[in-house]
């Protein structure tokens, strides 16, 4: 069961891009679109934290309380705008792949911040994954590939990279539901401030708009969180993690049967590197050394965040990378 769990979170995730672009195809803004998504996702989850006390604990006080706000209002507000400007820029299917570099990014800039070290196999794997990257940015058909959005896309996976590294001074110290909703609630304190100070967010959009606005904060926030929670306490974090690869799977899949988006071959095939190298990286065993400095654990995305309560030191780190979740 906690498997199926696991696997329906990550279609839920992988279902969000698809969400987003059916959301612009009806008029929908980037704005519009953030604000309702945050606003809606911090109430729901509210509501399940009334609804389950258990979930409250431990709860966040003082400096974490403001830290955790602070994740939403700039690392996750900045990463899910980089993210849906993208999407308005190219395909939901090569974005997925580019996003999903992330976990090698975390990697990385782990080794230079001295939290981990590099063994031969996550070394090959990082090679395996470069060279992945390259296939998928340089496989574009002809007219497929926007300069502009490409950009976006890699920001947005590099402000999540320092997003997580951040958010895991944070993360053994509260609940991760209660988390969630605080970095939700920041989140859509930012964009309310955005929609004020520019004029506010259009709303004249087509029904049928509100109805994948209400499908991203629900399905691919709300459910998808608490399925992976739930799916987590059942079968672990690294079995969790390496499901969790379904995700760009699912977007791929979904772009090609209602968008009608397709990967050229090279595409793919670098699609695959990347994800068969993000799955070697998050095995247990990579060989880091025993550290006192905390490592980190991430916030799922562009998307909702993954978290679970777990023990310092480097070997958290390969946990943080499999707990991932950039959408």
């Amino acid at each position: 069961m906690g498997a199926v769990l696991c696997l329906v979170s990550a279609a839920c995730f992988g279902a969000m891009a698809i969400f987003g672009k059916l959301a612009y195809d009806a008029g929908v803004t980037p704005g519009a679109l953030l604000l309702v998504r945050f606003t809606l996702a911090a109430a729901l989850l509210g509501l399940v934290l009334l609804a389950r006390p258990e979930l409250r604990r431990p709860a966040a006080r003082g400096r974490v309380l403001v830290t955790a706000i602070g994740l939403g209002a700039v690392g996750y507000a900045l990463q899910a705008g980089l993210f849906f400007a993208a999407l308005q820029r190219m395909d939901a299917s090569l974005l997925s792949l580019i996003l999903y570099t992330y976990p090698i990014l975390v990697t990385v800039a782990a080794v230079l911040l001295g939290r981990d070290r590099l063994t031969r196999r996550r070394t090959l794997a990082l090679v395996a994954a470069s060279a992945g990257t390259l296939l998928v940015l340089l496989g574009a058909g002809g007219g497929t590939f926007d300069p502009a959005g490409t950009a976006l896309a890699g920001a947005a996976a590099v402000v999540y990279t320092a997003y997580i590294l951040v958010a895991d001074t944070v993360v053994h110290r509260v609940a991760p539901v209660v988390l969630s909703a605080l970095v939700m609630t920041g989140a859509a304190a930012s964009f309310a401030v955005r929609a004020a100070v520019t004029g506010g967010v259009g709303t004249d959009f087509a029904p049928r708009g509100w109805f994948w606005l209400a499908c991203i904060a629900v399905i691919s926030t709300v459910v998808a969180m608490l399925t992976f929670f739930a799916g987590l306490g059942r079968i672990g974090p690294s079995a969790a993690a390496i499901l969790s690869t379904l995700e760009p799977v699912v977007t791929t899949a979904l772009a090609a049967l209602t968008l009608v988006e397709s990967l050229t071959p090279a595409q793919l095939a670098g699609g695959v590197l990347v994800l068969a190298s993000v799955a070697v990286i998050q095995q247990r065993g990579g060989g880091s050394v025993s550290s006192s400095a905390p490592s980190p654990r991430p916030f799922r995305p562009g998307h909702l965040t993954r978290l679970a309560t777990r023990p310092r030191g480097t070997r958290a780190l390969r946990r943080a990378v499999r707990l991932d979740r950039p959408r």
